[in-house]
């Protein structure tokens, strides 16, 4: 379950020594088929950081043949000089994979680069060139679970996954701990498939797989300079799936990767989904549930397995959305603690010694609904943020 379970994709995740940790910390994805599709979804954030804005151009191209990643540095706020890093390691990793792979002719153009972790310094890159030609020494149709290590930053695990179609396969990994929230997808994220698919279909796919699944995520409501996920396409199986098949795929590999990300939030002990419906339409179900999954006095009341459903109804209160305060009904796991805006079951009823967490909000306004997933605030999110730079 990786990059490298389509054919035509080859992955390396190894250590330049980016990590005072020592860890692996350059990861590179290289797409070896006779097709190089590509799209790209990034964080709406106006501090992007330079790797962001480097691929948004090449993605722009439609084709891309490799990608590296780097974790260690985020090279975000690093000015003109973050940039031109960005810039020469497409260019070294091109150059050194055509010298390696007379078949793989590449110019800087169709590298994509992606970087994570602390933001404000540039990239050490006496260290980080050569971590990419050993990475590129290391590729192999088994590399993906090390590329997946290899971006990690906060994240206590690493996160793959393959989506099956017929005769074709999706596959994909992605790193994020904090930072969750979208502006579009919350985290490093790449996706890759054996499907004949050109880049205006992987495009139209990729951005409706994100808006109900890496869109929907909201950890902790802050938005990164370096969410970056990239869809790669080697068409090396020869089979073009229809339009929505490869959507119903790569949105299955999103879906399960977002919810790998909720539950390896920093320092959560609770799961959340947050299920809004009876809404006039679904932007209301969206910020309904962005802002009670966003709202500190909910997630806080759910670390000490409190159904305060008062709270919840007060954070539904700030929105815009279409509703009755007097007809809004609440439920936290199956119970229905608050009936038409006043308290209904007891809420001693709600069993919260668990980890998963279900808050359904009925507004009792239309028939629309949407789906938000997030997490508690505990006393290990506080110390990790204040004890680690981002």
């Amino acid at each position: 379950m990786s990059v490298t379970t389509p054919r035509g994709f080859r992955a390396a995740g190894v250590a330049a020594g980016l990590k005072a940790s020592g860890g692996a910390d350059v990861a590179l994805v290289v797409n070896d088929g006779p097709d190089a599709g590509v799209a790209g979804v990034f964080t709406t954030n106006r501090v992007k950081a330079a790797p962001v804005r480097w691929s948004q151009q090449v993605v722009q191209g439609g084709v891309v043949r490799a990608v590296v990643l780097n974790s260690g540095g985020a090279n975000a706020c690093t000015g003109p000089g973050g940039f031109q890093d960005t810039h020469a390691t497409a260019e070294h990793t091109a150059a050194t994979l055509t010298s390696v792979s007379p078949r793989l002719i590449l110019g800087a153009g169709e590298v994509a680069v992606c970087s994570t972790g602390l933001i404000g310094e540039r990239l050490p890159m006496p260290k980080l060139l050569p971590g990419v030609r050993s990475a590129i020494k290391g590729l192999s149709r088994d590399g993906g679970p090390a590329a997946a290590e290899a971006i990690m930053t906060t994240d206590t695990r690493s996160k793959t996954t393959v989506a099956r179609g017929s005769g074709w396969t999706v596959g994909g990994m992605a790193k994020g701990a904090g930072m969750l929230a979208p502006g579009m997808a919350t985290m490093l994220c790449v996706l890759t498939t054996d499907a004949v698919a050109g880049p205006a279909t992987l495009d139209e796919a990729l951005r409706a797989a994100t808006r109900v699944s890496f869109d929907r995520v909201d950890s902790d409501g802050c938005m990164s300079t370096n969410d970056t996920v990239l869809l790669l396409a080697s068409g090396a199986s020869g089979i073009e799936p229809t339009p929505a098949e490869l959507t119903a795929a790569v949105t299955a590999a999103c879906h399960d990767l977002a919810q790998q990300l909720v539950a390896d939030a920093e320092g959560a002990t609770k799961q959340i989904a947050i299920d809004v419906v009876g809404a006039a339409d679904e932007d209301d179900a969206v910020e309904v549930g962005r802002t009670v999954a966003r709202n500190n006095l909910v997630k806080t009341a759910l670390f000490g397995n409190d159904p305060n459903w008062g709270r919840i109804l007060a954070a539904v209160g700030t929105t815009a959305a279409v509703f009755e305060p007097d007809e809004v009904d609440v439920a936290v796991n199956g119970v229905w603690v608050c009936r038409g805006g006043a308290a209904a079951e007891d809420r001693s009823k709600v069993d919260l010694t668990g980890r998963d967490v279900t808050i359904r909000i009925d507004l009792h306004a239309g028939t629309s609904a949407a789906t938000i997933w997030t997490n508690d605030l505990s006393h290990a999110y506080v110390h990790e943020n204040s004890a680690y730079s981002s």
